[in-house]
C-alpha cells in the first residue's frame, strides 16, 4: 500500500504507511472543519503534539488511551499530558523528547524542530518525519517564519512541507511562501487556515506568494478528509 496523508482540518493530519498510523495535533471535537469525530480513530501508533494549546492537543489523551498509541511531545508538555491521563508507559522516551532529537516509531524517524509560538508548557515545536519509503514530511506546527528553516532544508530533502498560512496566530501567506524557499521543499501543503473566521479563508494569497518567492515548490491544496497518495 502507498503512503498516504490525510488532513482533518486546522493542523490535524494523519499519516499512514504499511506499518503505522501517525496523528499530528489531533483536534477533532470543537474543530468545525473535522469531517469525523475522534471516536472513529481506532488505530494509531503515535500521536505527535506540536504544543499544548487546546486546538492542537485536541483528543490526544482519549486517542492514546483507546488505541495504546505512543505520545510524542517536548519534555514538559509530555508530563502535562501524562498528568491528564496518558499512562507513563505510553510517553515516548519516558519523558518526551526535545528540539533536535530523533526517535523512531514503527520505522518512521521523527525529528523535533523548533517553532516560534507560545505554549503553556515546554516549547512550541514542529516535526520532520522520514517514512520508511524515504518520503519526508515537515509539519511546522504553529510558527512564524525563522531563518534556520534553511538549515532544516539543507539537512533533509523535504517532499511535503505542512505550513500554517492563517496569519494572526501564525505565519501568513507571504511568510509561508518565503519559508518554502528556505526549506527548498518540493510541495507545500497549507494548513491552519479557514477553521475560524479570524484566519485566512482560502489559499489564493498563498498561491500568489508561492509563485513569487518559491516557484519551484508546488502548491498542494488538500481536500479535508480525502487521503493524498504520497
Amino acid at each position: 500500500m502507498p503512503d498516504t496523508l490525510t488532513w482533518y482540518g486546522h493542523a490535524n493530519f494523519r499519516i499512514d504507511t504499511d506499518d503505522a498510523t501517525i496523528l499530528v495535533d489531533p483536534f477533532f471535537e470543537g474543530n468545525p472543519s473535522a469531517p469525523v469525530p475522534s471516536a472513529e480513530i481506532t488505530t494509531c501508533d503515535a500521536v505527535l503534539l506540536t504544543h499544548d494549546h487546546g486546538d492542537h492537543v485536541g483528543s490526544s489523551v482519549e486517542i492514546c488511551k483507546t488505541t495504546g498509541a505512543q505520545l510524542v511531545a517536548i519534555v514538559g508538555t509530555a508530563g502535562k499530558i501524562q498528568e491528564a491521563g496518558v499512562p507513563a508507559a505510553q510517553i515516548a522516551n519516558g519523558i518526551g523528547i526535545n528540539i533536535g532529537g530523533t526517535i523512531e516509531i514503527a520505522g518512521i524517524k521523527i525529528t523535533m524542530t523548533q517553532a516560534f509560538h507560545s505554549s503553556d508548557s515546554g516549547l512550541a515545536t514542529g516535526y520532520i518525519l522520514t517514512l520508511p519509503s524515504g518520503v519526508t514530511i515537515y509539519h511546522a506546527g504553529d510558527t512564524g517564519i525563522f531563518g534556520s528553516m534553511e538549515q532544516w532544508g539543507q539537512l533533509y530533502d523535504i517532499d511535503y512541507a505542512l505550513l500554517p498560512i492563517g496569519g494572526v496566530f501564525t505565519m501568513d501567506a507571504r511568510q509561508a511562501a518565503l519559508a518554502c524557499k528556505l526549506l527548498g521543499c518540493a510541495k507545500a501543503v497549507p494548513m491552519h487556515w479557514g477553521t475560524f473566521p479570524v484566519l485566512e479563508q482560502n489559499t489564493s494569497a498563498f498561491a500568489g506568494a508561492l509563485a513569487e518567492y518559491a516557484p519551484s515548490s508546488k502548491l498542494v491544496a488538500m481536500d479535508i478528509g480525502t487521503p493524498l497518495t504520497l
